[in-house]
């Protein structure tokens, strides 16, 4: 199986729940989610995910200064974020118990 096709499905409920814990920049974020295991994570999905749930008022930006280079862009939660993070984290436990009971039955499935 492959994880990218996986791991583009959930993505956005990845992202929020990253940003979730507290804001961050894309490059962070991307780092946070590398290392909660989503090592196959793309530059460029963390960058437009991030871009396309600001759009969408999941998220809010601001830029701050940088020590190392240019500004930063840094996105926080809205209450739209938070509800949609609430409404994936619902959704992903029931189709991963779901998943799961099949992964581990063995059940025969028949046509």
């Amino acid at each position: 199986m492959d994880a990218s096709q996986l791991l583009r499905g959930a993505l956005d409920a990845a992202v929020l729940a990253v940003v979730a814990e507290r804001d961050g920049y894309g490059y962070d974020v991307l780092r946070r989610l590398r290392a909660a295991g989503l090592t196959d994570v793309g530059d460029a999905s963390v960058y437009g995910t991030l871009r396309r749930l600001y759009r969408a008022g999941a998220l809010t930006s601001y830029v701050e200064p940088s020590d190392e280079g240019p500004h930063r862009r840094y996105y926080g939660m809205t209450e739209r974020g938070r509800a949609q993070l609430a409404e994936a984290r619902s959704v992903w436990g029931d189709f991963s118990r779901a998943l799961t009971n099949l992964l581990e039955s063995n059940v025969e499935v028949t046509a």
